[in-house]
């Protein structure tokens, strides 16, 4: 498999609107080529029996079904709070909003 070209990495650059100088060129060009290569390895190694797989262990759901329990009321919930406001925590402004 061909290299990817000094071109090549200038025309990526080009569409991710990237000002690249020459030498950032080569150099990319270079780091490119590696992990192209490494990608391609894996490809290899992957055969037609192995299905691709996000995990290499098979992951269950382990949350538990939502069900009501008693809680706290607004009221409680807030009874320790410094401010509140409209059943909510009240906090200083911090972004200069309404």
């Amino acid at each position: 498999m061909a290299g990817i070209t000094r071109e090549e990495v200038a025309h990526l650059a080009r569409l991710s609107r990237l000002e690249l100088q020459a030498e950032e060129l080569d150099h990319f060009a270079e780091q490119l080529d590696v992990i192209i290569g490494a990608v391609a390895r894996v490809s290899e190694v992957a055969g037609q029996d192995v299905p691709p797989t996000s995990h290499p262990l098979p992951l269950t759901n382990v949350m538990r079904a939502d069900e009501v329990r008693p809680s706290l009321t607004p009221e409680q919930a807030l009874s320790g709070a410094p401010a509140s406001e409209d059943q909510r925590f009240r906090v200083p402004q911090i972004l200069g909003e309404d």
